[in-house]
């Protein structure tokens, strides 16, 4: 468990300062609670929705990084809401938030959208504040390879531009 004092800002790094974190549930006290304590404890932007879809048509137009919903809304439910979050970003952890212990849902959620944590309601403060740590810390780490394999790939290219070269000087 964490031992924050009251004031105290949980984040893990500079990196995760300017971190946006999108929630969404169709109860407006869940969001309240969920905004109201991320942004009392950490430095993160929060973004609240009440609509999966109002949701999506924000991530496809900003950056975000990190998204945590509801499994039951009456609109969409989380699966299929987190399979679009994925589909515009699959690098952005994916969170989802369910007041119904169900296995089998965990597990289809788990695998349809690759998510990233399956969290229970109630949740502990200081447990849901480690998942997103860790979740912006794997979403940082695949930035970070993404852009290393780019490099790769483009000293790769340079090398064969310049084999070529050398081959036309002595073909």
């Amino acid at each position: 468990m964490l031992n924050l004092q009251k004031g105290d800002k949980f984040c893990m790094s500079d990196q995760d300062y300017n971190a946006t974190i999108v929630v969404v549930d169709d109860e407006e006290m869940v969001l309240t609670s969920l905004g109201s304590f991320l942004t009392l404890e950490t430095d993160y932007e929060v973004k609240t929705f009440t609509s999966a879809k109002e949701a999506v048509k924000y991530i496809e137009e900003n950056d975000v990084d990190l998204v945590i919903s509801d499994y039951l809304m009456p609109e969409m439910d989380g699966i299929t809401f987190l399979a679009k979050v994925r589909n515009i970003n699959p690098n952005i952890p994916r969170i989802i938030l369910t007041g119904y212990a169900d296995k089998e849902n965990a597990i289809k959620a788990i695998n349809e959208v690759g998510l990233f944590q399956y969290i229970e309601k109630p949740w502990e403060n200081d447990d849901l504040l480690i998942i997103i740590r860790n979740g912006l810390e794997k979403k940082m780490l695949m930035n970070k390879l993404q852009s290393k394999v780019e490099e790769i790939n483009k000293a790769y290219s340079d090398l064969q531009n310049i084999q070529q070269e050398i081959l036309k000087t002595f073909v």
